[in-house]
């Protein structure tokens, strides 16, 4: 490998295509140069080699040019198809953008339907609660929660986001009335982009004072505080859902108020959308589905 060195890449690439096409023109238009770029690139290689490649005529290969270009063939097909591989790979991973957590508390526990539905396809999630540049970075998905307006992307509604108060069964059996929300204590997400106040409104209540309770900058441990019976909070749909099937978490009063924000799948506004993207969008509709319905089926048991 070493004697490599000695020859430019470049110039065993001219060589491959003018021998391949059968002129210098042709190589030219394949490798977009100049026809004189290609041949002073044959001419630097047959000094490396130190032997010619081709007649002066016509690009007609020498006795030595046929074996080398053949072997010179060979190896650049293998490079081809090395490339090839690392297309594939490319175009059989899907990224999706996410915040953690939306992607601990609903989608985690999910993703084994895609893999089942779409085994050639690799999911790589990108959780972050940064906004993802769709049009320069590899995400081919985004989700977001917000109200759909974001630059430079197509955004179409996945969920429109409903809140509600939810907290462990011990808290509950408490709760005879929205008034008794006074005595308890209210667990806060200092970043959340919902408030209280909808959610009183929606329920025809005055607004309650509630005890001072803890206060996180993350929602997922928000969830896990209210699980752990330390107050009320503010939840919604797709971080709740888990929680409240499985009975380690109740939504008490039975009204939801609409937030005014919803989960929308945003793709570049550029790109042409692919396959796989076309395959999530589907899945995770059917899923979104699956969730809604089972939230109906809770509120009926209630």
């Amino acid at each position: 490998m070493a004697m490599l060195n000695r020859v430019h890449l470049n110039g065993l690439r001219a060589v491959e295509t003018v021998a391949r096409l059968g002129s210098l023109a042709a190589a030219a238009g394949e490798l977009n140069v100049s026809v004189s770029a290609v041949s002073q690139q044959i001419n630097r290689t047959e000094k490396q080699l130190g032997q010619a490649l081709f007649e002066r005529t016509a690009s007609v290969l020498t006795e030595f040019g046929t074996v080398f270009s053949a072997r010179l063939g060979a190896g650049f097909r293998e490079l081809a198809q090395a490339v090839a591989l690392a297309d594939e790979a490319s175009q059989c991973t899907l990224v999706v953008s996410v915040a953690p957590a939306f992607a601990s508390k609903w989608l985690l526990p999910r993703l084994s339907r895609h893999f089942d539905r779409h085994p050639n396809v690799l999911l790589r999630i990108d959780a972050s609660v940064r906004l993802a540049d769709l049009e320069r970075s590899d995400i081919d998905i985004a989700i977001r929660l917000g109200d759909g307006k974001w630059p430079g992307g197509r955004a179409e509604l996945l969920l429109a986001q409903e809140v509600f108060p939810v907290c462990a069964p011990v808290i509950a059996k408490k709760l005879k009335s929205i008034e008794d929300l006074a005595q308890t204590c209210a667990i806060t997400d200092e970043r959340a982009m919902i408030n209280w106040e909808s959610w009183f409104k929606a329920a025809g209540a005055e607004p309650v004072s509630f005890r001072k309770g803890a206060r996180f900058t993350d929602p997922m441990l928000c969830l896990e505080s209210a699980i752990a019976g330390h107050g009320v909070m503010l939840g919604w749909q797709l971080l709740a859902a888990d929680a409240l099937a499985d009975g380690r978490l109740v939504a008490p009063f039975g009204v939801r108020a609409q937030s005014g924000l919803g989960y929308w799948l945003v793709t570049s506004a550029t790109k042409t959308e692919s396959r796989k993207v076309r395959d999530f969008k589907i899945w995770i509709r059917e899923e979104i589905a699956a969730t809604v319905a089972q939230f109906s089926a809770l509120e009926s048991a209630a």
